[in-house]
């Protein structure tokens, strides 16, 4: 091969690869779109809007929203899945995701295989809450000892059949040998105004999405069901210390990717997510909602919803839910 043609080979080469490079590099050219399948004002919401921000400064480009409740988050779900996996939309699930696939035998997604695991987000304890007029009890021994002499009459908001606040209630009546009411409604956030407005007695809030109410005394938290009391509500008792050492429930959020999506967008939507979380607002903010920071990112993350998928299911076998 001649010099000259050699050269020029070498060159159009070299700019195809930087071409490529840069093809690379660019992304993301235009917003991005994440789906959070539950009503605005619900937890989920609490972390997914100042995260979204955080991300769009990150990113360079618009994070937008778009809320699709319905069916215990599973509806948001099956349109994340089948979205065009061309790194311009995620999906900010978290817990009932992981109970889905206990519960509904028809899922038009799944979520081990239909999504891949991009970063768990936060992971704040549940809190037994309860509206203090409805329910004037003082503790969790007093609300046992309220539901025993009661049985069938207290009813529990949740948000939604299936959500992680159902079996957190269903997983509270089986070790306190008492009988709870479900009541669903269409999100945290529709729940919490039941709850307040006395339309139900209690219920097994993600902490994130109480802790204000719980401020303004809207509503009165008897116990936190995590192992250690939170830095958030000092004052508030675990359940272990009730008596439940074993009553221990996070209602997690996460972020998925539909599964095809490129791997450089996986990678710098997980470089930016870290780039936030590092943020001292989101770290105040985190904190103001009882949850601490996690670091569970890529297969580590998904090996983590494996194992919750597990547990939920033998929650779900041993109560004997069912969805109609």
């Amino acid at each position: 091969m001649k010099a000259g043609v050699f050269l020029g080979s070498v060159i159009v080469l070299t700019a195809a690869l930087t071409g490529a490079a840069s093809a690379q590099a660019a992304w993301p050219q235009r917003p991005i779109t994440l789906i959070v399948p539950f009503p605005a004002g619900g937890g989920t919401d609490t972390y997914a809007r100042p995260l979204a921000q955080q991300l769009t400064m990150a990113l360079g480009q618009s994070v937008v929203i778009e809320n699709k409740g319905g069916a215990g988050g599973t509806l948001g779900a099956g349109v994340a899945a089948k979205a065009q996996p061309d790194g311009y939309t995620f999906f900010m699930g978290g817990a009932h995701h992981a109970v889905a696939p206990s519960l509904y035998k028809n899922l038009n997604y799944d979520i081990q295989k239909s999504f891949v695991p991009v970063a768990l987000l936060a992971q704040p304890p549940q809190v037994v809450v309860v509206n203090p007029k409805n329910l004037p009890v003082k503790d969790l021994k007093e609300l046992v000892e309220h539901a025993k002499k009661n049985p069938g009459k207290l009813n529990y908001g949740n948000a939604g059949m299936g959500s992680t606040h159902h079996l957190a209630g269903e997983l509270f009546a089986m070790q306190s040998g008492t009988e709870l009411v479900a009541v669903p409604f269409q999100g945290a956030g529709p729940m919490l105004t039941a709850l307040i407005g006395g339309q139900v007695d209690l219920a097994f809030d993600g902490l994130g999405s109480s802790a204000g109410h719980i401020r303004s005394g809207t509503i009165k938290p008897l116990a936190v069901a995590a192992k250690e009391r939170s830095k958030t509500l000092p004052d508030v008792p675990t359940a272990a210390e009730a008596g439940y050492p074993d009553y221990v429930v996070s209602t997690w959020y996460a972020m998925w990717a539909p599964a095809g999506t490129p791997d450089e967008a996986v990678q710098k939507m997980t470089a930016a997510i870290q780039q936030a979380l590092a943020t001292p607002k989101i770290k105040e903010l985190w904190q103001s909602n009882g949850s601490e920071i996690p670091n569970l990112t890529g297969a580590q993350f998904g090996e983590f919803v494996d194992a919750e998928i597990a547990r939920w299911g033998k929650v779900v076998k041993d109560a004997g839910v069912t969805l109609n």
